[in-house]
């Protein structure tokens, strides 16, 4: 099992959220996350090329949860997930626009 950890910033995020989409985020953040955070499947990725704004160490990994997308990178030999952000993506931008 993995321990889910946020950064500073996410809080912001997640304050700009209605409480549904909230607890719904955060309930399959920790689903999702804390067995196979390095699972590729259809809504689980590494994201290449991706320039984000924020500090982390590679790969840069991307959950797709309906229309949000959580960009988290793993800690494997700590056994850790560390959740960078959390954005809305509408279906007519691009990954990099919603950064």
């Amino acid at each position: 099992m993995f321990s889910i950890e946020y950064a500073e910033s996410v809080a912001d995020d997640l304050n700009d959220l209605r409480a549904f989409d909230r607890t719904r985020l955060l309930d399959r953040i920790d689903r999702q996350l804390s067995s196979e955070p390095t699972r590729q499947t259809r809504n689980q990725k590494i994201v290449i090329g991706l320039q984000a704004p924020w500090d982390h160490e590679e790969p840069l990994w991307q959950l797709r949860i309906d229309e949000f997308r959580v960009f988290y990178d793993v800690d494997e030999a700590g056994k850790r997930v560390i959740v960078r952000a959390i954005r809305r993506k509408p279906p007519h931008k691009t990954t990099e626009e919603i950064l």
